[in-house]
């Protein structure tokens, strides 16, 4: 017989979009992106950092002072990475699970790149203009999203 306790697909997606998450050097906010094809193949992943040759030692992580003083006009977010890291051919029709729900910016790359669905962990910026008009763009587009639903499981995985 085999076994029952097995984990879902949802379960493993949104388990190596939060591992690759944790590649993320941002001191207070790590999130990961996995894409994953109509029959459940790994696509591309990614996680929140700065670009290719812009070092994490020289640019600043800091979320508060002077825009060019902060983190956020360098660092790339997790489902961009993830779109940019991906070698093959179209994605049109693929699902990207990510820890956090993307902003207006990440948003255009999603439908651009003819992702249909996304699966969230978190919202927390629901209330943010970014996130909004993240939603209105992702309803416009037809690219449905839905909030991942955690069975209360916990992984342990020793490295």
């Amino acid at each position: 017989m085999k076994r029952t306790d097995y984990i879902t697909w949802d379960e493993y997606f949104m388990g190596v979009a939060k591992l690759s998450g944790m590649r993320s050097k941002d001191p207070s906010t790590q999130v990961g992106a996995c894409i994953v094809s109509q029959d459940n193949k790994i696509l591309s992943m990614g996680y929140n950092g700065f670009p290719i040759g812009c070092s994490d030692d020289e640019f600043p992580w800091d979320k508060n002072g002077g825009e060019e003083d902060t983190k956020y006009p360098y660092v790339t977010h997790s489902e961009l990475n993830a779109i940019l890291n991906y070698r093959g051919g179209s994605l049109a029709g693929a699902k990207l699970y990510v820890s956090l729900f993307p902003c207006n910016e990440c948003a255009k790359a999603i439908i651009q790149s003819g992702i249909r669905e996304i699966i969230y962990e978190c919202d927390k910026y629901a209330d943010t203009p970014a996130v909004r008009a993240s939603k209105r763009m992702l309803d416009a587009a037809g690219v449905t999203y839905r909030k991942y639903e955690s069975a209360g499981r916990s992984v342990t995985i020793d490295l």
